[in-house]
């Protein structure tokens, strides 16, 4: 079985320059995912994100996940449940505008850090977005671009955590899914593990490791590199003990952004695999999206398809 990239950063800066390229490339055309080291974020700013995050669910999420459980009746489990997930939940806008003051329970320790996270986050979402372009050979700053609406890209972050569970083979931590946005970076606990890549017909595990950033590809960079990359689904299955922490930032387009197949690609493909996408502007497919996350992507594209007539035609 193949082994899950994970790719040094630190080599773009030597000799394995070409070689890191390669990997990153393979990762992205082939898994749709790959574990990132050496990403710039220091090690000990990752704890403190780890440690605050880890204090605020036992404080504040714990006791109210587990009154959700009761009344929900999850406890005892006799036949799968299929509309919700075993997951602990609050989420934290950045872009356009931080909602981050507004969101209760938050100490201002962990607002302060969070906000400076997501700076951090940001910054290496941009960097990976330069490298994608650079592989499939799209101008620096292209992708950046692509995802501009009239007040930049769309930034946030769902932070999730997974707490133990007696019958994890009746409910999921997460259900399966495709992410259906552009880059999307995960912080993920770094003992207790549980996502899994769909990959040649076999769910694989990602592997839990200290101080990595996970990175994925969402619907958006699918569509915006003709299918040379693709979104590809994963899930989380729950554990029967230790509660996984996830971290998961989406650096997405604007919602009004206008999305479609780059022409600079479009340029070099077959005659047959000429524009294989629609073009649509972001907040639509977002919003079929909601009814349809844990269905295949490939109808999504098709509705979208349908709509095309009424997308504006972008002006460069």
């Amino acid at each position: 079985m193949a082994t899950f990239p994970v790719i040094n950063l630190e080599k773009l800066n030597g000799e394995e320059r070409a070689s890191t390229m390669a990997q990153i490339n393979d990762a992205c055309e082939n898994w749709g995912f790959f574990e990132v080291l050496n990403h710039g974020i220091p090690h000990d700013f990752l704890d403190t994100v780890e440690r605050f995050t880890k204090e605020h669910y036992k404080k504040c999420m714990e006791q109210r996940f587990k009154e959700l459980v009761a009344s929900k009746a999850l406890e005892g489990l006799q036949a799968e449940v299929t509309d919700m997930d075993w997951e602990s939940t609050f989420y934290l806008h950045h872009l356009p505008e931080s909602n981050i003051a507004d969101i209760p329970d938050l100490t201002d320790e962990y607002r302060k850090v969070m906000k400076e996270f997501a700076l951090k986050l940001e910054k290496l979402a941009e960097e990976l977005l330069d490298l994608l372009c650079e592989n499939v050979g799209l101008e620096k700053g292209y992708l950046k671009k692509a995802f501009y609406g009239a007040k930049g890209p769309t930034f946030g972050t769902k932070v999730s955590n997974y707490p133990p569970c007696p019958t994890p083979d009746k409910i999921k931590g997460l259900r399966a899914h495709t992410d259906a946005g552009g880059i999307i970076l995960l912080f993920q606990d770094p003992k207790v593990g549980g996502l899994q890549i769909l990959k040649d017909g076999e769910w694989i595990d990602v592997p839990p490791m200290r101080h990595s950033i996970v990175v994925n590809l969402g619907d958006q960079l699918e569509v915006i590199t003709n299918g040379k990359y693709k979104s590809v689904e994963h899930r989380v299955i729950a554990q029967t003990e230790g509660t996984r922490m996830s971290i998961a930032s989406f650096y997405n387009p604007g919602s009004d952004a206008v999305i479609y197949p780059a022409p600079a690609l479009l340029e070099k493909e077959e005659a047959d695999k000429k524009q294989m996408y629609p073009k649509f502007v972001f907040e639509d497919y977002m919003k079929l999206y909601v009814g349809m996350k844990f269905q295949a992507k490939e109808p999504r594209f098709e509705a979208m398809k349908a709509m095309e007539p009424t997308v504006p035609v972008a002006t460069a």
